[in-house]
């Protein structure tokens, strides 16, 4: 990367007032089928530039007429919306084909047959979602053309894909739609991965961290070996060594075990009868743990974590990089515009004119379209040099200051005083005091009626409270809308989050009055219409709580807990997406390998009436909810293997009903899911929290207090830390694109 440049110096040409550029003006980007393309062309393949900066998209596509227009009618708001319907309908798709998941229940002793769909229902929607997917690749490969589609990996999976899919699509048509295995069905992810830059971008996360985690893994071999030496085989008698062979029988036994303790799901079961025998035992099992589960596992996070760091510098730095080829792309062909035009040949910059054209017909949205066309017209006609042209951009990734409407003037001094005390911040923190005093009550009275049935219960001094507080609550409403104005208490979030709860408190207690009479001393909470007072009371209770939560944008230890949360949902597109993409392939491999294999109890000697069920098994604890004789039911069973409680029940039980090698498969998505997957999501919850924990940082209230000024995009967390792209090594690339020109 170049060296740190000068705060002034423009990334590409010279200032104003010195020396010529090495472009001279009127002989850039002749682009298009004619050597002299015309002005709208050249606004038009601007606009575009613009849009693929603003939106980090590659800029290497076609850009003729024709090809703008088809351009930026896919990337159109209802072209993506279409798209992404047809994702989302075709992963859906799998709740409702063979097997079915429309049943009440998952549990294989109550579960009626279900309903199945008619051969060709599903299959007709399907086909539609395979067709949009056949013209979503056509156009691209149009756009890109036909060299950098050969180029592109992911084109050519998604081509392959497809012309999978349609052929399983034909057989299961021919065969009546009664074919043992659906090859498609597997391959339906790939369409979520291939449609979001950032899953590819985890995928690739994944694979840098794949040769350390497998160096970790061949030390958690080594640890495994001695264990399975040292507690498999011996004398077996009717004693102590049976009761310890029950974990440690054989070799799989052995390490099934052993992997199981990695997770402390069954610590201290597993070491109780070696322990039992000779204390010594105990030696083993808590080395085991000490350098297996606190000490590999917590390094393997670490692994992922400054993988995951690495990853995510590099995106930025290529998004970055992206932003400032594409908008040099626009400034370079309004450039030409200006050297057209006759202006000045001292310097290389863009008419604000031009540049206002290419505002009005981008696709941006309007607080920041009114930024950027303010700064522009800020230039007073001047020629905008290189750099100028760049950090215009940079506008585009803040979020714009709203400021608060004007309020009321009110001319008699008792409404002054008024608006000054109950629009002063002191106001909310009395507000914030009272609620704290309905939060204290209601935990006083719920601590106090905890051993008594809700129909015991005494709600008179209860229901007197919440209706002094609702009044509180509404009195503060009508105070901040007087002192503030209709439309500026509109304009705090925190009010309209009060305001919203307290309509609700009130439409409740209503809808309490309409039903029941005024809270009486003696009297109990009454059963009458659809909801009966103690639960009427118990969502009253419920949005108070939700309304203390007013209380975190002033504390700021709460505060920064929150803006992570906050963050934390904003980017976790891309890792749900992962998630997804995982949990739908194994879910559709396990139906594949165990539909049917959990059967009622009576129906097979393998299962068990619950009454003879050894203790902590999958027959005692009732667990006959947790198969995968359908989709939905899969993907509950897998969360709960997820979670690793209890999770040797289900291998333990799915080796009695499909045989031992069922192991592989579960201990794989262990490895996939709570191993890979949650150490993804601790990285990003730790580069979330640690920036915002950072000195360094943004010195600003954090989102969500009234003082909170406009907040950056994710690209903007680590701007500081990013280098600037060279000005060669974005000429050189630009130099490259397969369909622009540029002549000195």
């Amino acid at each position: 990367m170049a060296e740190p440049r000068g705060e002034l110096e423009p990334l590409l040409g010279r200032a104003r007032s010195g020396g010529s550029s090495d472009f001279p003006p009127g002989q850039f980007a002749q682009v298009g089928p004619g050597a002299g393309a015309g002005q709208d062309l050249c606004i038009n393949q601007a606009v575009v530039f613009i849009e693929d900066a603003i939106e980090y998209r590659s800029i290497y596509h076609r850009m003729d007429s024709g090809s703008l227009w088809l351009y930026r009618c896919y990337y159109s708001n209802w072209c993506q919306r279409a798209l992404s319907a047809a994702i989302f309908l075709i992963l859906a798709l799998a709740f409702v084909e063979t097997p079915s998941s429309f049943t009440r229940t998952a549990d294989v002793r109550y579960r009626p047959r279900p309903w199945e769909p008619p051969c060709g229902l599903t299959e007709g929607v399907e086909a539609l979602c395979l067709l949009l997917f056949v013209a979503d690749v056509s156009v691209k490969g149009y756009l890109v053309g036909r060299a950098q589609f050969q180029k592109n990996p992911w084109l050519l999976a998604y081509l392959v894909v497809l012309v999978v899919s349609l052929v399983d699509w034909t057989v299961s048509l021919g065969l009546a739609c009664q074919e043992p295995l659906r090859i498609r069905r597997l391959l339906r992810p790939f369409f979520l991965l291939q449609n979001s830059s950032m899953m590819k971008k985890t995928l690739k996360c994944i694979r840098w961290s794949l040769p350390e985690m497998a160096s970790l893994g061949h030390v958690l071999s080594l640890l495994l070996c001695p264990g399975v030496c040292l507690l498999t085989g011996g004398p077996l008698d009717e004693g102590q060594d049976k009761e310890r062979l029950a974990y440690f029988r054989s070799l799989p036994e052995a390490l099934t075990s052993l992997l199981v303790l990695l997770t402390t799901a069954n610590n201290p079961d597993v070491m109780t009868p070696a322990y039992s025998k000779n204390r010594a035992y105990a030696v083993f099992f808590i080395v085991f743990t000490l350098i297996g589960s606190l000490f590999l596992m917590n390094l393997l996070t670490a692994i992922i974590y400054n993988q995951f760091r690495g990853y995510l510098m590099k995106s930025l730095q290529t998004s970055l990089f992206r932003r400032r080829l594409g908008t040099l792309a626009a400034f370079q062909v309004l450039s030409s515009l200006a050297g057209q035009a006759g202006a000045v040949p001292e310097a290389v910059g863009v008419r604000p004119q031009d540049v206002l054209q290419v505002l009005q017909r981008a696709r941006l949205g309007g607080s920041h379209k009114q930024a950027l066309v303010e700064k522009v017209c800020a230039h007073d006609g001047d020629l905008l040099l290189a750099h100028e042209f760049q950090k215009l951009f940079d506008e585009v990734d803040k979020s714009v200051i709203k400021e608060h409407p004007p309020r009321p003037q009110y001319r008699t001094p008792l409404l002054r005083t008024a608006q000054f005390l109950f629009s002063h911040r002191y106001f909310d923190y009395l507000g914030n005091l009272v609620a704290l005093g309905n939060l204290v009550s209601i935990g006083v009275f719920l601590v106090l009626d905890e051993d008594l049935l809700p129909t015991a219960r005494n709600d008179f001094v209860l229901g007197v409270l919440n209706y002094v507080f609702l009044l509180y609550y509404v009195l503060e409403l009508l105070l901040k809308v007087l002192a503030l104005g209709p439309r500026g208490y509109l304009s705090y979030p925190s009010n309209v989050f009060d305001g919203i709860l307290t309509v609700l408190l009130l439409v409740l207690q209503i809808s309490a009055l309409a039903v029941y009479p005024l809270p009486q001393a003696g009297r109990k909470p009454e059963v009458l219409g659809l909801l009966s007072l103690w639960d009427l009371t118990r969502l009253v209770n419920m949005l108070i709580v939700f309304r203390f939560l007013r209380v975190i944008p002033r504390m700021k230890p709460m505060a920064v807990v929150a803006s992570t949360i906050l963050g934390l949902v904003q980017n976790l597109r891309a890792f749900g997406g992962i998630l997804v993409v995982v949990y739908y392939v194994f879910a559709i491999v396990g139906i594949s390998l165990f539909r049917g294999a959990v059967v009622a109890p009576g129906n097979s000697s393998l299962a068990s009436a619950n009454i003879s069920a050894p203790c902590g098994s999958f027959e005692q604890l009732e667990y006959w909810a947790n198969n995968f004789d359908d989709f939905a039911a899969a993907l509950i069973t897998l969360w709960n293997v997820m979670v690793v409680n209890n999770w040797q029940v289900f291998l333990d039980a799915y080796r009695r009903y499909s045989g031992p090698w069922s192991k592989v498969y579960f201990v794989l998505w262990w490895l996939v899911s709570s191993v890979i997957w949650v150490n993804l999501f601790l990285a990003l919850l730790l580069e979330n929290f640690l920036h915002r924990w950072d000195p360094r940082g943004h010195q600003q209230p954090l989102a969500g207090s009234q003082e909170a000024p406009c907040q950056g995009a994710v690209e903007l967390l680590f701007r500081d830390v990013l280098e600037e792209p060279r000005e060669e090594e974005l000429l050189d690339r630009l130099s490259r694109h397969p369909h622009l020109q540029l002549s000195r």
